[in-house]
């Protein structure tokens, strides 16, 4: 039996695996087998899948930025601060998203401007950008400006800044129908990106990039532009990630999606995008963290600590890495035995 194209995919893989996941969780807890506790539990881990997705179009060009973990507490924390500012909840949230891009930008901008391995750069800003988130509210404090919320500077040092809007909060708590807004939200940012990847000449771009930026270079493709362009995006959809999670817990915090850097890079790499660079993909970032997601959940609610739980993550992304390697080293194999195949065929029928 000949199986399509599409059911060769990884993608078709990691669907496979999520519904056999959630059926054995499901018979181990009933409760995974409720469509409505399935869908309103994504928004526990909505900000992870947010976050990996800019993340695949960076690793696609064959870089890294782990900064978008810190970039999530900077969005959060200007928003807040805007907010109790005097700002509308609609401009503070601009000006959230403004900050995301512009933290991309920079290290898309210091990328392109240096040698240094983005790896040490994006370490360097993830540092940069946490310190800054950390210190903003005291600084403004310190300086007479109010930088907190109704409860006062001891409050928000504990609580975060507090009191925003039902109209904003409501982004990380309701629902239309049984699909929460952060899932809405998620599989929008996700088609979006997907119609970047494939069906733009900025898409293109990236891949080649990933492939050789030297050979993009000469070819007259924009690699500057390309890749300050693609940092500022994934800036963005870190920026998005901290706006959600603010809505879910109803607080600005500086420290918002700091756990998350282990998750998200084991998305991506779990869903087919080659840590080389070259080639990815932005659905299988996206299946793969609902893997991730339920399997975080399943593990918790099984009795694991929330200290095992990373161990397990951590194991996942090295099998993944493996994976990928050995597969390609496979494929590089049969490609050789084939051409070497094909070469004495054709040596043969010039002898003959």
């Amino acid at each position: 039996m000949i199986l399509p194209g599409w059911a060769k995919s990884w993608e078709f893989v990691l669907g496979c695996t999520l519904i056999a996941e959630i059926v054995i969780l499901g018979l181990i807890s009933p409760a995974f087998l409720n469509i409505e506790n399935l869908l309103f539990s994504t928004s526990d881990f909505a900000h992870v899948i947010l976050a990996a997705i800019g993340l695949t179009l960076v690793i696609i060009t064959g870089g890294i930025d782990i900064s978008g973990v810190s970039v999530m507490g900077l969005a959060s924390i200007v928003l807040g601060l805007s907010f109790v500012a005097g700002a509308p909840i609609g401009l503070a949230v601009v000006i959230a998203l403004a900050t995301g891009v512009a933290a991309g930008g920079l290290n898309g901008l210091v990328v392109t401007s240096t040698d240094v391995n983005p790896l040490v750069i994006t370490l360097a800003t993830l540092f940069l950008f946490a310190g800054i988130a950390t210190g903003l509210p005291t600084l403004l404090d310190l300086l007479g400006f109010k930088a907190y919320g109704a409860g006062g500077f001891e409050a928000y040092q504990y609580e975060g800044i507090t009191g925003l809007p039902k109209s904003f909060t409501r982004l990380g708590t309701g629902a239309i129908g049984w699909v929460p807004f952060p899932l809405i939200i998620t599989v929008a940012v996700t088609a979006l990106a997907s119609w970047l990847l494939w069906a733009t000449r900025f898409g293109r771009y990236l891949t080649f990039i990933g492939t050789s930026a030297e050979v993009a270079r000469y070819s007259g493709i924009p690699v500057r532009r390309t890749l300050i362009g693609v940092y500022a995006f994934n800036g963005l959809t870190a920026a998005i990630a901290g706006l959600v999670l603010t809505a879910y817990f109803t607080s600005a915090r500086s420290d918002l999606g700091s756990e998350a850097l282990l998750n998200i890079i084991t998305a991506v790499v779990l869903g087919g995008t080659s840590i080389q660079g070259g080639s990815g993909s932005v659905l299988g970032t996206f299946l793969a963290g609902l893997v991730l997601g339920y399997l975080r959940q399943g593990l918790l609610a099984l009795g694991i600590t929330s200290d095992v739980v990373p161990v397990i993550i951590g194991g996942l992304l090295v099998g993944s890495v493996s994976l990928k390697i050995l597969s390609g080293e496979f494929n590089r194999r049969r490609a050789n035995r084939a051409a070497y195949r094909a070469g004495r065929l054709a040596e043969g029928n010039d002898r003959g």
